[in-house]
């Protein structure tokens, strides 16, 4: 699929980032970063052309309007995450201001990131949606809200309940929460290492200045040992401030530990979208209806715990185990498709047991169950066998739709789990790979700095060596 990609098309990358002034939509005057997108078609490169690249420049807001359009149309897909907007887990010497320049840089890098991600993934580079925002600076988020993403996510919102139960979840799916919530502790308490490792750092790189003073002003008062001072304590001034270089290019190092973080959110939200309850069946006329996935199930009344009784609505059984209403703001609450699907389903899957159980109560004359309609009956007398004919007739119907109606929905639901298991296959293969380079990467990082302060102590010792 990789020969697909639109990065075998065109280059891409966020060229710069530019402080701006301007009003907001409610007329006050407001300070924000616009970052210059730019793309160029590898073609032309290839054949000796020197063509500039197209460019426009976009907001924060509006790679933000991005992602969440592609939440909302791609629930199957792990939507790449964006950069941090606020700096987390920094040491105290770093600004957590937004409009630092070392932070709008490392944010630049991420969303530069974050668009080569979406460009190199198999279905999402086809989003005409994300080919406009590449190429279309005026008109483009009009462009998106004509597509009724917002409404779309609403429309699911009204279907879903604030707390969702499962009793007997997908195995993959439980395994796979369970192992994102790990993988997400796991790196906060790295990063938080990190931003602890580099405060002791900086402080015992900096300490070393106090050397480069000391042998300065030692040298001062002595004429056979002065040069050998003096250069030793050069040598310990250049090596107290290399540690601002060195911190800095840790922080790259940083950002993408918190890429991954902020996946691990994803991954969490998508395997709570795609829990199903593995317990609920219809009773035995109704098994040809489901397929043999155990997370394609429906509800029977007797599913239900007797010692729970709650307003029906409470009652159906959803795949997530919470979900906010703030569903286009953080990654945390993404309405999945799936929840909404599971839900049709076994809405679907009621209604046809009480239409075939209203059905059976018409053809026999007796009711099972305590209700409006059997009391009616006995106040004012049974119905003729025209009146029960005409209903068995039109519940038939009913039946014939609803079967047909819960196999369309049952082949859907497995046709997203399908395709979002794969989506997670290949994203295991690729955070497998950009882990294992991250942490490579800093360890060689960190080899190379200990080998500058053996260098240092080196060349300080020749000096003494020289006096």
């Amino acid at each position: 699929m990789m020969e697909d990609c639109l990065l075998k098309k065109i280059e891409i990358s966020v060229a710069e980032a530019e402080k701006r002034t301007g009003r907001n939509t409610m007329n006050m005057q407001e300070t924000y970063t616009a970052y210059l997108v730019e793309t160029r078609a590898v073609d032309s490169q290839a054949e000796g052309q020197c063509s500039p690249p197209d460019s426009l420049w976009r907001r924060y807001s509006e790679f933000e309007l991005l992602r969440n359009y592609l939440l909302v149309n791609y629930p199957h897909i792990i939507v790449p995450p964006l950069p941090e907007k606020r700096a987390e887990f920094v040491w105290h010497k770093l600004s957590a201001d937004n409009m630092d320049p070392d932070f709008v840089e490392r944010r630049r890098i991420g969303l530069e990131n974050f668009l080569l991600r979406v460009a190199s993934h198999p279905v999402l580079c086809r989003e005409k949606i994300f080919n406009a925002f590449l190429s279309q600076e005026g008109g483009w988020k009009e462009m998106v809200n004509e597509t009724g993403f917002q409404l779309k996510a609403d429309s699911r919102l009204k279907a879903l309940n604030a707390t969702f139960r499962v009793k007997n979840p997908d195995k993959r799916f439980t395994e796979l929460k369970h192992y994102s919530d790990e993988l997400q502790s796991v790196i906060s308490h790295l990063l938080r290492v990190r931003a602890r490792v580099a405060d002791r750092l900086y402080g015992v790189y900096k300490v070393h200045g106090n050397y480069g003073r000391v042998f300065s002003e030692w040298s001062a008062i002595e004429k056979e040992m002065g040069d050998g001072l003096q250069s030793a304590g050069h040598h310990m001034d250049v090596y107290a401030a290399s540690i601002d270089d060195i911190l800095e290019e840790e922080e790259h190092y940083a950002d993408q530990l918190k890429e991954y973080l902020f996946y691990a959110e994803a991954l969490r939200t998508l395997s709570d979208t795609s829990e199903t309850p593995a317990d609920l069946d219809l009773d035995a006329s109704d098994q040809g209806l489901l397929c043999s996935p155990p997370h394609i199930l429906v509800i029977h009344d007797s599913a239900f715990p007797t010692d729970d009784v709650k307003p029906l609505a409470e009652q159906v059984i959803f795949m997530s185990s919470t979900l906010n209403i703030e569903v286009l703001h953080t990654d945390s609450t993404v309405c999945r498709k799936h929840e909404l699907l599971q839900y049709e389903l076994e809405m679907a899957a009621q209604d046809l047991t009480s239409k075939k159980q209203q059905c059976e109560e018409l053809a026999t004359g007796t009711v099972r169950t305590f209700s409006l309609k059997g009391m009616t009956s006995k106040l004012f007398g049974q119905e003729t066998p025209e009146q029960r004919e005409a209903k068995i007739k039109v519940l038939e119907e009913q039946i014939h739709e609803g079967e047909e109606q819960l196999k369309a929905k049952n082949l859907e639901s497995r046709d997203f789990m399908k395709s979002a298991w794969a989506d997670i296959e290949r994203f295991k293969e690729q955070k497998n790979h950009d882990l294992k380079e991250a942490l490579i990467s800093y360890a060689v990082m960190q080899i190379s700095m200990c080998k500058k302060g053996i260098q240092v102590w080196t060349n300080a010792k020749e000096c003494f060596s020289k006096m």
